[in-house]
């Protein structure tokens, strides 16, 4: 394919072209990756002019909360005035999704001319870069040219050896460590937690969030200053439910935030909340305002997260997708979405994960019925009937629907206005199916 300037339709083609370690099963094991390296991608964004040295960043990684953290720094950091880049993962519905300014998803003319940026250099490589390597260094020739004055990144896998790590960064966070992306062997957290700190800048910052105690020193170890621990240095005084979110109580190195009210369902975003904020008052080296906190927390919007999607019956869709993140819903439902009817839940998974445990999870939020669907036939993939069985052993009634908009129709024929439809287990059921229920309500 030609490196020449791009249109829309060949630029995703040609992103396309490139091995995705999403959709494919790359080696993972104790939380580290094998077989790869950080040494290509440093070698293509050189040949870019190191875009991602053109503004400060704050780099995100963790194993639950990653979108949420970046979605409130966001809001956190435009209400001190600043221009924002976020760069996150995977996306719903277009990959344009994963590149953003203020909010705004790039354009499509401009994502265009990035990849073009990236393609032209493409023959200088030793090998050809992965889909993820390219759409990551389009980001940082964007968010470069743009300019922006900081940018958010999420990592993708881990951290040391992720794409992103081409970044020095600021301000490094950690939203926790859980089991994802590892084989459970022996020392798989230290491991996990080896690997996430491969993101922090000696000398600067690292601000985590459900980090085990005895995990804390791997960061120290790493050259992090300070050490910003949550129960330690800052925490979640109180999360009270209030209509449209949570009332919070926050304390932290800075200063503390009374009765502000963030916009999010779901207890476990006070953690995500409190994490941003610090890592914002660290970013700007003081404590940030009431006010500040105040209007941030009342803009953030977060697709595919406890999002309600419809009601009668109440959809709700959320990207939860290993068993830490499906408990954490799981234990919202009866404070957030209270429902004098019946509980549905559509729920499909990729490989990799403990499907025992994920059953085990969902029988926390006592659904009446899981409907069991697939997300594609890749390596990835877990049949629906392989899903079914894993719930039914938990003693909860389910059904198997290899098609997943087919899924959504059964559970939602079985539903009457007073029941709740969940949808969660993958980013790209959550994407897929967000987009037929908007299709419908046209």
């Amino acid at each position: 394919m030609s490196s020449g300037p791009f249109d829309i339709a060949t630029a995703l083609e040609w992103l396309d072209s490139h091995l995705d370690h999403e959709s494919s099963s790359a080696g993972v094991a104790a939380g580290r990756v094998e077989g790869l390296s950080i040494e290509p991608m440093r070698e293509l964004v050189a040949l870019l002019g190191d875009p991602q040295d053109a503004m400060p960043v704050i780099h995100v990684t963790g194993t639950n909360g990653k979108g949420s953290v970046v979605a409130i720094l966001r809001r956190l950091l435009m209400a001190n005035g600043l221009s924002v880049g976020t760069f996150t993962s995977p996306h719903l519905g277009r990959p344009h999704e994963r590149i953003a300014r203020d909010g705004v998803p790039i354009s499509d003319p401009d994502l265009a001319e990035a990849l073009s940026g990236v393609a032209s250099v493409e023959s200088m490589l030793g090998a050809p870069p992965s889909w993820f390597e390219v759409i990551t260094a389009a980001a940082f020739r964007w968010f470069a040219d743009a300019p922006v004055d900081v940018a958010v990144v999420e990592v993708g896998l881990l951290g040391r050896y992720d794409a992103t790590n081409v970044v020095t960064a600021d301000v490094a966070v950690v939203t926790g460590i859980a089991g994802d992306h590892t084989d459970f062997a022996p020392g798989w957290e230290l491991a996990v937690a080896e690997e996430k700190a491969g993101i922090v800048t000696p000398g600067r910052p690292v601000v985590l969030g459900d980090v085990a105690t005895p995990l804390w020193e791997v960061f120290e170890a790493e050259g992090a200053e300070p050490v910003l621990a949550l129960g330690r240095d800052f925490e979640v005084l109180d999360a009270r439910l209030a209509v449209g979110g949570r009332m919070l109580d926050l304390s932290g190195p800075h200063g503390s935030h009374a009765g502000v009210l963030l916009g999010l369902h779901g207890e476990h975003q006070a953690t995500n909340a409190a994490v941003a904020v610090t890592a914002a008052e660290e970013f700007f080296g003081r404590g940030l305002t009431d006010e500040v906190v105040t209007e941030a927390f009342a803009e953030v919007d977060l697709p595919g997260r406890l999002e309600v999607a419809a009601h009668h019956p109440l959809v709700v869709l959320d990207v939860a997708h290993n068993p830490d993140a499906l408990r954490a819903v799981a234990s919202t439902l009866d404070d957030d979405f209270s429902v004098a009817g019946s509980r549905i839940i559509v729920f499909a998974m990729l490989a990799g994960r403990d499907l025992d445990e994920a059953a085990a999870a969902l029988a926390v939020a006592r659904p009446d019925l899981v409907v069991c669907t697939s997300i594609g036939e890749g390596a990835r993939a877990v049949a629906a009937t392989e899903l079914a069985a894993a719930v039914e052993a938990t003693g909860v009634a389910s059904e198997a629907v290899d098609d997943p908009t087919d899924a959504l129709a059964a559970a939602l024929s079985r539903a009457s206005e007073e029941d709740l439809v969940l949808v969660c287990g993958s980013a790209r059921l959550v994407g897929h199916l967000r987009g037929v229920i908007a299709d419908s309500v046209r």
